[in-house]
């Protein structure tokens, strides 16, 4: 990535409800670092590091990209990371109506010019982030926390929304910047 490549993805927006039952999902754990309330999402597709020029295209295809609103549903929790897990994670059902918008969202980065490579899309909201060594009580009690509310299930309404943002690394964790945000609608 060059000094003037904007870092960006284009993410669900989640309605405040859900969000703030993820939120109360998130105080239970007490371990890592909690994803705030505004930066709670569904990624649609990462686009990394992008020349400036790419936006407009990028903005004026999304745009053009008309769905319903998204129904949501909230299905468990994951870590990812493997042993040495990076994060928790709420999973979300893949509705027909959320893979049809994450497949239009990463079809427009393609046809805006961004080489995006085709991955599995797991629906999935980030609530917690683990620092890279985890001590043996910190590990035990997400083992604990994961049994007791991995298989937590919530009805989470639907997102009106979908956003393409900037990223911002910092040392105490990502910045988002919503640079345009496009409303799902109901269709005639």
């Amino acid at each position: 990535m060059s000094r003037g490549d904007l870092r960006l993805f284009v993410a669900l927006d989640l309605p405040e409800p859900l969000r703030e039952d993820l939120m109360d999902i998130q105080d239970g754990l007490g371990v890592g670092r909690e994803v705030d309330e505004e930066n709670l999402h569904i990624t649609l597709a990462f686009l990394a590091g992008q020349n400036p020029q790419v936006v407009e295209p990028l903005h004026d295809m999304l745009w053009a990209i008309q769905m319903a609103p998204v129904r949501l549903k909230v299905t468990g929790l994951e870590l990812f990371g493997g042993r040495q897990p990076s994060l928790m994670a709420a999973l979300f059902e893949k509705v027909p109506e959320l893979a049809a918008l994450q497949e239009k969202v990463a079809q427009a980065a393609r046809m805006a010019g961004i080489d995006l490579p085709r991955q599995r899309f797991k629906p999935h909201a980030t609530l917690v982030r683990f620092p890279r060594a985890l001590p043996y009580e910190a590990r035990q009690r997400i083992a604990a926390y994961m049994a007791r509310q991995g298989g937590i299930t919530l009805e989470g309404g639907e997102a009106t929304s979908f956003s393409l943002y900037r990223s911002r690394l910092r040392e105490d964790g990502p910045v988002y910047e919503a640079l345009a945000t496009y409303p799902l609608t109901r269709q005639p």
